[in-house]
């Protein structure tokens, strides 16, 4: 049966109504790009959705409306991004498209010449997005409601009650960075740091207890910027450590953090939490102390290896995983060939790999000495092979031990598997002893052999 063309309904008509008169539920479709800030906002945008009797349907299918989630970090996240515009129009040339996010911040009137799009918001009022779609489709006019992010100060607080994902949760507490890196559009994106209220967070968290989550993951644009805003006795680990008093929750991670958080007392304080999984990704971006100028990062090589000797002095089988940015602008062969060096002496259990990516209205942009495609591809290859055998290192040290892995998600083929992770993020695969659902469980599991990214593991008992 064809669907019913969105031009020839009304979707501004209560759940009920339309439902009434249609026989189907209006269905909303949304793509998500780039970190775990904007999956959390997704959530809450597809509870907004969910509220008003829509159906959530998977981004490939038929829908009445398509948002996009935009992401620009990098040129080709704005690439990704128009990409998944075009696809929802070929899907539904009748649809309302909404475009939000960093992307549609920073280009709004980029983004609102591109064919299809009706609404485009920025990084602040995802939580009115219902209000502006209907708007849209009553009014048959295109909306662009985007507003000065650099005076912003206030933490848009989105309220999730439901997750759709049933075995962890996004929880962001904090928006918004203050250090304008020299690379980077993020707080031209994002705006100032603002922070949401703790008691918001703890309430959050027991919800999240209550609907049987294992694991939650606190996000944010730069999270150890937490607090700054708000009161000066609140900052992260005091967050963490009012979190880790609550019952029913197994596990508790942190998103990427600036490694200046970590102080000595910090640090200490951490070792002696309880819920917290030991995984840091730790910012690096570059080995080479030269280059960390230039890129206006706040922190010496010599600083970042002390905290990373430091956490694992501390904290037991502690992983620590960074980014590195290949080809910035004046980077030399010696320097690239320092950050290689560096790399492969601190050994930290994973490396993501980025080649530098020209943003017009960032400092690093009109430098000088900016580097050819074919000298970061031949860079970034190394790296990604350094990181191989430094992640094959890490992972090596752990097979034979029993670990508590959380099962995610079953894995396609034949037999019947999950995949999970440890607390210190291995990914695990392991076969189900009777084809058990095994999703939002934590099971011990035998480390058992290493494959190509993963371990395959042998589970020895339920929890």
């Amino acid at each position: 049966m064809e669907p019913v063309n969105a031009n020839k309904v009304d979707l501004t008509l209560s759940g009920e109504e339309f439902f009434h008169l249609y026989g189907r539920k209006k269905k909303v479709a949304i793509a998500t790009l780039g970190c775990r800030v904007n999956q959390y906002e997704t959530e809450a945008m597809a509870e907004k959705f969910i509220g008003e009797e829509y159906e959530l349907v998977n981004f490939r299918q038929y829908a009445d409306v398509y948002v996009i989630n935009t992401c620009t970090v990098t040129n080709m996240g704005d690439k990704k991004s128009r990409q998944m515009i075009h696809r929802a129009k070929r899907r539904n040339s009748s649809a309302i498209i909404a475009v939000v996010g960093c992307y549609s911040q920073i280009a709004p009137d980029e983004v609102s010449k591109i064919e299809g799009v009706d609404v485009v918001l920025g990084t602040k009022n995802k939580g009115d997005i219902l209000h502006w779609v209907n708007r849209a489709f009553r009014d048959e006019e295109k909306i662009v409601e985007v507003n000065d992010i650099l005076k912003n100060r206030t933490f848009e607080d989105l309220n999730i009650s439901e997750y759709q994902n049933r075995t962890r949760a996004f929880l962001k507490i904090q928006d918004g960075c203050n250090r304008f890196c020299s690379y980077c559009l993020i707080p031209f994106a994002r705006g100032p740091v603002c922070s949401k209220e703790p008691d918001k967070i703890i309430e959050e968290v027991k919800k999240l207890e209550i609907n049987n989550f294992k694991e939650i993951v606190l996000s944010g644009i730069h999270i150890a910027s937490y607090g700054l805003d708000i009161n000066e006795n609140w900052n992260l680990i005091r967050i963490l450590e009012e979190i880790d008093k609550i019952k029913g929750i197994d596990r508790v991670r942190i998103g990427s953090i600036d490694p200046k958080f970590f102080t000595e007392d910090i640090i200490n304080r951490m070792a002696n939490l309880t819920k917290l999984c030991p995984h840091f990704h730790l910012s690096l971006q570059s080995g080479c102390n030269s280059t960390l100028k230039r890129m206006n990062r706040k922190y010496t090589t010599s600083e970042y290896e002390e905290i990373v000797y430091k956490l694992r002095e501390s904290i037991k089988n502690v992983s620590i995983t960074t980014d590195i940015i290949v080809g910035f602008p004046g980077e030399t062969e010696e320097e690239f060939c320092e950050t290689y060096n560096f790399l492969n002496k601190i050994a930290l259990s994973k490396i993501h790999v980025f080649k530098y990516s020209r943003r017009e209205g960032t400092k690093a942009a009109n430098m000088e000495d900016q580097i050819d495609g074919k000298i970061k591809d031949e860079r970034s290859i190394r790296i990604i092979k350094l990181n191989e055998k430094l992640e094959n290192k890490f992972m090596n040290r752990f097979l034979g031990n029993n670990m508590n892995v959380l099962y995610e998600q079953k894995v396609p083929g034949e037999k019947i598997c999950y995949e999970g992770y440890t607390p210190n993020y291995i990914k695990i695969i392991a076969e189900t002893v009777k084809g058990e659902n095994l999703e939002g469980k934590i099971l011990s599991t035998k480390l058992e052999s290493l494959k190509e990214g993963y371990i395959s593991g042998k589970i020895k008992s339920f929890m």
